[in-house]
């Protein structure tokens, strides 16, 4: 196994990397252990869409952030209450212990992963899985400086997947149009692409909402912004609605619907979380499928924003 590299230039003062010191003289580098590497930053956020290999470690793939601290593993594998579960930390899902140059890992439900460490840059690290040939690179980041919303926005497709429905709660403005009679909306993670709208009465119990439509969706950037998002729906009889998404909040969402300039606002029920036990209002069919969630690499059109309110 490759052993832990650090890449750096000799100076002839003393340097500090990041939260690490590095001792510089004219004969020696006092390198940090890896330990204090991978310890050095609260959170790691993994930067999937930079993700390179031929398989994947399943406990990666569904994390949005790992943190290692004093020997324990947490991860945030949900965007909803990110920022607040455990601190900002997430949940404890494993221990790891740094041995001999190796980050080695396990995981309270995938079991033991090796990882080789390459160090990028001040905040930035490479981890490497050999049984798997796949690598990693996540980012390093304080509690107190990590942009929570930019992260809502750079996974919005799995935020939207995180309930098991979504309900209307709110309609203003605009004019009369199809979408008018949808009251529930539903994006599954078995891929990325496949939603279910629903015309049940408001307040139906989600075990009981009769999903009438189903179609595939698609989320573009908007050109100059980084907090709107284009929604389409592609439903399987031809009708394509389209949606300037925005998030209100970790709960609720608002659609601009750009034809009618109707603003829909849908609130999230049946919060799914990850690894631990299920809302009371998700179904154990729901549970089941969420819990076979990973990430995959997203790549976004880009579309220039057609309204402005």
């Amino acid at each position: 196994m490759k052993n832990l590299k650090l890449l750096f230039t000799i100076v002839f003062t003393a340097t500090y990397l990041s939260s690490c010191s590095i001792i510089v003289s004219d004969d020696f580098i006092l390198e940090p252990t890896l330990e204090e590497v991978v310890s050095g930053y609260d959170l790691w956020y993994v930067d999937y869409h930079r993700t390179y290999g031929n398989n994947d470690v399943p406990f990666v793939s569904k994390a949005f952030t790992l943190s290692f601290i004093n020997g324990v593993m947490y991860a945030n594998n949900n965007i909803v209450d990110i920022g607040r579960t455990g601190n900002g930390l997430g949940i404890d899902v494993g221990t790891y212990n740094t041995f001999n140059g190796i980050l080695q890992t396990f995981h309270d439900l995938d079991g033991y992963a090796d990882f080789d460490v390459t160090v990028i840059s001040n905040n930035e690290i490479e981890i490497y899985n050999y049984k798997r040939n796949v690598s990693y690179f996540l980012v390093g980041y304080n509690v107190n400086k990590f942009d929570y919303d930019r992260l809502f926005y750079e996974n919005i497709e799995y935020f939207l997947q995180e309930f098991a429905a979504w309900e209307k709660v709110a309609t203003n403005g605009g004019n009369i149009n199809e979408f008018d009679a949808e009251n529930f909306l539903q994006f599954t993670p078995e891929n990325i692409t496949t939603f279910y709208s629903s015309q049940d009465n408001f307040g139906t119990q989600i075990d009981f909402i009769n999903w009438d439509y189903v179609g595939s969706y698609e989320v573009f950037d908007v050109a100059g912004f980084e907090d709107l998002k284009i929604l389409t729906l592609n439903y399987d009889g031809g009708v394509v609605e389209e949606f300037e998404l925005t998030v209100t909040n970790d709960n609720n969402i608002r659609l601009y619907h750009i034809d009618s300039g109707t603003t829909y606002s849908f609130r999230g029920r049946g919060f799914i979380q990850f690894l631990k036990g299920k809302s009371k209002e998700v179904s154990s069919k729901d549970l089941v499928r969420n819990n076979n969630r990973k990430r995959i690499k997203v790549v976004r059109k880009i579309k220039d924003r057609r309204h402005l309110k």
